[in-house]
């Protein structure tokens, strides 16, 4: 095919593996948000469809593994990427097609983000899927971003309540050669500490707590900007440090349309004075 466009400045190429949120807040259309503010060119491999249907009652619609690997081979030939995330994969059978996948992109920058439950309490993991999760996944990550239920789920159902249980458990959960663990400790009391291990170095991000139930999409926003973030250049620790403060800022100036938890604001990121500072420190 011949390249018609002139222009070689062209935007990073970031791709989510993950479900689709019908309710918008949440997965791959979050994922996609992220990624248009943050100045990247996102792209979707969609896994299941999320959304309760009102008569069934059933939630989770998982696509088939042939249109999922449909899905990986266009994005990959008609554009590239330049790093990826994971979120919601949902079954064994999903997770063993995607660990396949991935192999083909080796050497690129792949953020793992263990999605288990949603914020309107869906099961978004299969409990048999788990081991294949752990097994097949997680070593091929470059990091992976459990918040404290997941991390609490990857240790065998280990109790996570402190900062200092976040970082033994960032510590239990680290591969050495393998990936970074980033702990998110939004569920803790007092500031909103997150703890990124790399195996050597333990760092700890700090942020103002956000009173607000309004954070549906959060988990998979940030995954997503840190994944955006390496892709335009940054180091892992500012990677993560700059989705942190674009996932703060987003939080502030959430909202609902309902009682539900509503939608954390990624277009809020646009106002410069909302920026929030993140305080980091070494352990």
């Amino acid at each position: 095919m011949t390249d018609l466009n002139p222009n070689k400045d062209l935007p990073k190429r970031v791709l989510s593996i993950a479900g689709s949120a019908s309710g918008g807040s949440a997965g791959i259309q979050a994922d996609l948000k992220t990624f248009h503010e943050i100045g990247v060119y996102g792209m979707s491999v969609i896994t299941a469809i999320v959304g309760r249907h009102p008569e069934t009652g059933t939630n989770v619609h998982p696509l088939t593994v042939t249109s999922i690997e449909a899905q990986f081979a266009t994005a990959l030939a008609q554009t590239g990427v330049d790093s990826l995330k994971t979120g919601m994969l949902f079954s064994k059978e999903i997770i063993h097609a995607v660990a396949d996948l991935l192999e083909q992109v080796k050497g690129t920058a792949i953020i793992v983000d263990p999605v288990m439950v949603g914020k309107h309490n869906s099961i978004l993991l299969r409990e048999d899927a788990i081991d294949a999760l752990v097994n097949r996944i997680v070593p091929q990550a470059s990091v992976i971003t459990p918040n404290m239920e997941e991390a609490s789920i990857l240790l065998n159902n280990r109790p996570i309540k402190t900062v200092d249980d976040c970082k033994q458990a960032a510590i239990d959960l680290h591969l050495d050669g393998q990936k970074h663990v980033l702990g998110k400790g939004g569920r803790l009391k007092g500031p909103a500490v997150d703890i990124l291990y790399d195996g050597n170095t333990m760092y700890c991000l700090e942020a103002p707590r956000i009173p607000t139930q309004n954070t549906s999409g959060a988990g998979c926003s940030y995954s997503a900007a840190i994944a955006a973030y390496i892709a335009k250049g940054y180091g892992l620790f500012e990677a993560v440090k700059a989705a942190k403060q674009f996932i703060t800022t987003a939080i502030a100036h959430s909202y609902s349309y309902t009682v539900l938890p509503g939608p954390i604001n990624q277009l809020a990121n646009r106002k410069a004075e909302d920026v929030y500072e993140i305080k980091t420190y070494k352990e």
